[in-house]
């Protein structure tokens, strides 16, 4: 362990030894801020797939902590948690009091607030959407505080657009969620990181069905009856060539969050109403390539729900979901459906900031022919890298596991014939 990869070791310690982490958090805490932690408490937090996230108190004052810890961060390149850059553009977010920027041990420290998380409030919402009592107040203030956010977000993506250099592209720390995930370091050799460490080698186990990980990502997906172009291994493949950094300079960069999943926002509600505003921008930039900019925000916030990502065992309860192989093709068969919450979200993403940019791209000669594979692949890689999809090897049951790959190929390929989903979204924000 390197000694600068305190957070990796606090986030082990943290999955079975809590009082040895809350220690060494305090220890953390100590060194790098100078303060005296009490009562240090983990949160036990579905949302936190790659970071840690708590409270404590010190000084008399209550804090909420948290830190977002990549594979090898050690050896990172680009600057996180830059914060003020969001501040600057006139966006929504809450500002730390104390920031470790040190490679391995990059910690950001908030007052503590009485808000909610977006991310709760939606789970709520959609919950009561399954179980038949849905809330449509609470959806409607939800699509509210959410057009408002997205307002303020395409009004900095448009007054910030800018051409960029394969140097400046390459500089931000938004590839850690992309292609960083798809390679290893240094030289960036295909396949590796995630991609190897989670699939390559092992086994799949869908309902009834059973392949080993070479010929899983090489049989053709039939999902719902509806025939997609690219198998697994072809979107992998394709997202190691395309979604390279020095690839994606061309689009040109805006300031942005880069990883605005609804669990890095808060719910408020003042006198305006409900409104959102942003945390942990570990990924946050100046130069963010345009195209990723608004993808995990799309994805987490929309087709990771309702709760098959983020919880597994309440979704396989919910839904269900078969698989059969047979001419040519595996068939993924599934009940799982989008809300009627989520919908009216990628409605809003669609219509309030995709749109505006791909049209402002198109107008400068930004835009390349290739724009929908793009954002594709970007979405294709939000589900299957952040954690391992298959049954067993994480918290995914056959069942979840299933419908985690049939929404990854959704996103990610274009189908056959018809319109899926994601087609239809592509369409809305294509330029006329």
């Amino acid at each position: 362990m390197s000694a600068t990869s305190r957070t990796a070791e606090i986030r082990r310690l943290a999955a079975s030894d809590e009082p040895a982490a809350a220690a060494a958090l305090a220890a953390l805490f100590a060194d790098l801020f100078d303060l005296s932690a009490e009562g240090v408490a983990i949160n036990r937090d579905q949302y936190s797939l790659n970071s840690l996230n708590g409270f404590f108190s010190a000084g008399g004052a209550d804090y909420f902590f948290k830190f977002h810890q990549e594979d090898g961060e050690e050896a990172m390149t680009g600057e996180y948690y830059r914060a003020d850059i969001l501040a600057r553009a006139g966006l929504p977010v809450d500002m730390p009091v104390f920031v470790s920027n040190l490679p391995g041990e990059q910690v950001l420290v908030y007052r503590r607030r009485a808000d909610p998380r977006f991310s709760d409030v939606l789970r709520a919402l959609d919950i009561a959407a399954l179980d038949g009592r849905r809330d449509t107040a609470g959806e409607s203030d939800a699509v509210a505080a959410e057009r408002g956010l997205d307002a303020d977000v395409a009004r900095v993506y448009l007054d910030s657009l800018h051409p960029i250099s394969v140097a400046e592209a390459a500089a931000e720390p938004i590839h850690r969620l992309f292609h960083d995930r798809l390679v290893d370091m240094p030289g960036r050799r295909f396949p590796g990181g995630r991609l190897a460490g989670f699939y390559l080698g092992k086994t799949v186990r869908l309902p009834g069905v059973e392949l080993a990980w070479e010929d899983f990502a090489s049989w053709r997906l039939v999902i719902n009856g509806r025939a997609y172009r690219r198998t697994i291994g072809d979107l992998f493949a394709a997202a190691g060539a395309r979604l390279r950094p020095d690839r994606l300079a061309a689009a040109g960069g805006v300031v942005a969050h880069g990883d605005a999943h609804n669990a890095n926002v808060w719910y408020g509600r003042g006198a305006g109403g409900p409104a959102l505003s942003f945390y942990d921008p570990a990924f946050a930039g100046a130069h963010v390539p345009a195209l990723l900019a608004e993808v995990k925000a799309t994805f987490h916030n929309v087709f990771a729900h309702p709760l098959w990502l983020y919880d597994p065992t309440e979704a396989t309860r919910r839904f269900t979901a078969s698989a059969r192989l047979g001419d040519g093709v595996l068939a993924i068969d599934t009940d799982w459906s989008l809300t009627p919450a989520r919908r009216a979200l990628l409605a809003a993403k669609a219509e309030l900031v995709w749109k505006p940019l791909i049209v402002a791209l198109a107008a400068r000669g930004l835009l390349p022919d290739d724009w929908r594979e793009v954002i594709r692949l970007a979405l294709f890689l939000c589900p299957t890298l952040v954690m391992n999809l298959r049954a067993g090897a994480t918290t995914h049951t056959e069942t979840s596991s299933a419908i985690a790959f049939a929404v990854a190929v959704m996103v990610g390929s274009e189908p056959e014939d018809g319109a899926d989903e994601l087609t239809a979204f592509l369409d809305a924000i294509t330029p006329r």
